[in-house]
């Protein structure tokens, strides 16, 4: 009697774990980045301080596709812009965070992209306490390198901001939306 109460118990507490386990919040399924965002456009002089003013006005639309492993493409368009790229993307806790690739990211940081990989002779190099992003930028970037947006997965957004030059000075476009 006694040992099917313990037995019973054991049970219990191995379906306990594995319910608890599987239910974690830190789980991302990436596919939830794909789809349209409908938000709207802030200027501003510097990435940090683009700012929302809280508005409902909707004037823009960033449609997100799967374009392959690691890849996405973005078409975000509105009063203020029209274009469509490619971003890398990585896991980052309860993030996805968004990263430029090929000649757009040799463009903004100065070398290519993967660099970092090669320089430590094996591959799978990667801690068990890094996310996908850490070790994106511990491997492919300097301090100091900006980057330009990613995915909130808790509420569903999607922000990026674009380094844009009028006549005489540089600013930012910043777009944020909420998935459809």
């Amino acid at each position: 009697m006694r040992k099917n109460k313990l037995l019973t118990g054991l049970l219990l507490s191995a379906a306990l774990l594995t319910i608890t386990s599987c239910e974690k919040s830190g789980d991302l399924f990436i596919g939830d980045v794909e789809g349209t965002y409908i938000g709207s456009f802030s200027k501003s002089t510097s990435l940090k301080s683009a700012l929302f003013d809280g508005s409902d006005e909707h004037d823009g639309i960033a449609e997100v596709t799967m374009m392959g492993e690691n890849e996405i493409q973005v078409h975000c368009f509105g009063n203020e812009i029209d274009t469509t790229f490619i971003l890398d993307y990585y896991e980052h806790n309860d993030s996805v965070m968004v990263c430029l690739t090929g000649g757009a990211f040799e463009n903004e940081y100065g070398h290519m992209l993967g660099g970092g990989h090669m320089s430590g002779g094996m591959m799978g190099h990667m801690s068990t306490s890094q996310t996908d992003w850490m070790h994106h930028m511990d491997d492919d970037h300097d301090d100091g390198d900006e980057h330009f947006g990613g995915f909130n997965m808790h509420d569903g957004s999607f922000t990026y901001s674009f380094r844009l030059m009028d006549n005489i000075s540089a600013y930012y476009l910043k777009f944020r939306g909420i998935k459809e």
